[in-house]
């Protein structure tokens, strides 16, 4: 099970650095200044600084080159004989220094203050140059031959970077949040295999007898280390990382609010969609059979009925099995330079107020041309105006969207109301743009065939470039707080637990009589209830 299993040191609670000594690991643990030893395929684990903890409390990156230990805390890295534990002072940054790893002579260290990684010459103790920070976050480091590898805790994200260069090679979405050490480890056949620490906390409900209610919620540390797979596709500019096969079902039970008669009725649900990062394994009916239709190229379930009377009752829906992998792109401005021009239909269809966008509505006119300024790239016009609705929206949910003009008015709005104000900023900045999304799976992979329910639906959109088609962006998770830096781990990027569902189309719809039925004529919510569940069987193998 070496690389393919979740590692649980016993009595750790925030793994930061990590790295390898043949099959050993060795991590930090920052908040009790553990320097543990651990046994990748057992987890059991040893505490091997035990005179020195207070020395290493918040260390945060760890390194190992030939019999030396690397660590940072504070500003300062710092460096030890392996087994003597005596740190020796090699260097002092102007703010905090984040991660660290060797190389030879070459020594990187992160600092996320500075927006750097400061390059060291080991045995002069002087900075020899710098690479821009791939990320706004938190970021440690690891390095082999030609790669610098850096996790992001923010991003969630690693990169991979030309030790040589800075350049950025491709970059990988991790498959939990808060990725905070990284780590290669290599095996006897020359094989390298990425690991990854995270540390964050997790809500719980807990059994509190002295409490009336005995139940209240809390929060606990949760850490552990994880094996990361990749696989980079150069030619489409993408990489995929950990995913999962997963059941998901979506049923409808009707029990409207109002009994009503509706004759020969047709009820379409979307079905999920295949994608580069997501593939469908099996699709069955639920409750009552269906037929399929394909709407522009996407998969839709009909069920029909002869009519649906007073006091009728069904439950009806699908159910699918799906393998969902995390995806990111990596394409630059400089690749969006000189483009063709779009096509009629694309013109047509995705630059066009086709879904109350209130584009003709002086709010959202100057907001779309405040948004880029004067800039002309497609790539950077779409981060700009990303950006914009970032510093103008702030997060909350409720019952109904608003259109644009409003949402932009009270400054607040729904992960459907973000994906309304930035298609309507992106086609009036002559960028085609769709709605896409509908549900995600809960993100906890750990919870394995049990059945999970999502608290809410969701929405993203896809923008499209030519040359590369259509690139996924997500709404308002990546919106941190005003003023930003805002991260871009799901600018052209998705995790494992989004599901795609009915690009471009609606997700339901009904008709009766053949003639399709407005959320005016009667809202679907008020004849039916869904259900929908999800359940992780297993993360899918290695590439």
């Amino acid at each position: 099970m070496f690389g393919q299993r979740t590692i649980r040191p016993l009595t750790a609670a925030s793994l930061c650095g990590i790295a390898f000594i043949k099959d050993t690991l060795i991590a930090i643990d920052s908040t009790k200044g553990h320097l543990l030893e651990i046994d990748p395929e057992s987890d059991n684990s040893k505490i091997i600084n035990p005179h020195q903890v207070k020395e290493f409390n918040d260390v945060t990156g760890l390194a190992v080159w030939e019999d030396t230990l690397w660590v940072t805390r504070g500003n300062s890295i710092y460096l030890s004989k392996l087994g003597s534990w005596g740190l020796e002072h090699f260097a002092t940054l102007p703010y905090t220094a984040n991660g660290v790893a060797v190389w030879e002579s070459t020594v990187y260290v992160s600092c996320q203050k500075l927006g750097y990684i400061v390059i060291f010459d080991r045995s002069t103790r002087k900075e020899i140059t710098k690479f821009y920070a791939p990320g706004v976050g938190v970021e440690n480091l690891t390095v082999t031959q030609e790669t610098l590898w850096i996790c992001d805790r923010t991003e969630q994200t690693v990169y991979s970077m030309d030790r040589a260069t800075g350049e950025v090679n491709f970059s990988v979405l991790t498959p939990f949040d808060s990725p905070t050490g990284i780590a290669v480890h290599q095996d006897s056949d020359g094989q390298e295999t990425l690991y990854v620490a995270y540390a964050s906390e997790e809500p719980y409900i807990r059994d509190n007898p002295n409490a009336d209610p005995n139940h209240e919620l809390t929060y606990r540390d949760r850490t552990f280390i994880h094996p990361l797979y990749y696989y980079y596709n150069p030619d489409k500019r993408y990489a995929l990382s950990n995913g999962y096969l997963i059941e998901m079902s979506y049923a409808e039970e009707i029990a409207p609010l109002e009994e009503v008669y509706l004759p020969d009725v047709e009820w379409r649900i979307a079905l999920p969609s295949e994608t580069e990062r997501q593939t469908v394994k099996q699709v069955e009916p639920i409750g009552i059979p269906f037929t399929e239709e394909v709407i522009d190229g996407q998969r839709v379930a009909v069920f029909k009925f002869d009519a649906l009377t007073p006091g009728e009752r069904h439950v009806f829906g699908w159910k699918a099995l799906l393998e969902v992998r995390g995806i990111k792109y990596r394409i630059t401005p400089k690749d969006t330079e000189d483009l063709p021009e779009f096509s009629p239909e694309l013109q047509n269809r995705y630059l066009v107020d086709n879904d109350d966008l209130a584009m003709d509505t002086s709010i959202v006119r100057n907001a779309a041309r405040d948004a880029i300024g004067s800039e002309t790239n497609l790539l950077r016009k779409m981060y700009s105006i990303r950006n914009y609705v970032y510093d103008e929206l702030s997060y909350g949910i409720k019952p109904y969207i608003d259109t644009p003009d409003i949402v932009l008015e009270r400054g607040v709005g729904s992960c459907g109301e973000y994906v309304g104000v930035l298609l309507a900023l992106c086609r009036l900045n002559g960028i085609p743009c769709r709605t896409v999304g509908r549900y995600k799976c809960p993100p906890y992979g750990e919870h394995q065939k049990v059945p999970l329910q999502p608290d809410f639906n969701h929405v993203w959109l896809e923008f499209y470039i030519p040359n590369f088609g259509w690139l996924p962006m997500e709404s308002n998770p990546d919106d941190v707080g005003y003023g930003g830096p805002y991260p871009t781990r799901f600018f052209m990027g998705l995790c494992w637990y989004h599901i795609e569902i009915g690009k471009g189309i609606s997700f339901e719809t009904l008709s009766s009589q053949g003639s399709r039925l407005t959320k005016e004529d009667i809202p679907i919510g008020d004849l039916a209830i869904n259900h929908i569940r999800f359940t992780i069987l297993q993360e899918l193998p290695p590439f």
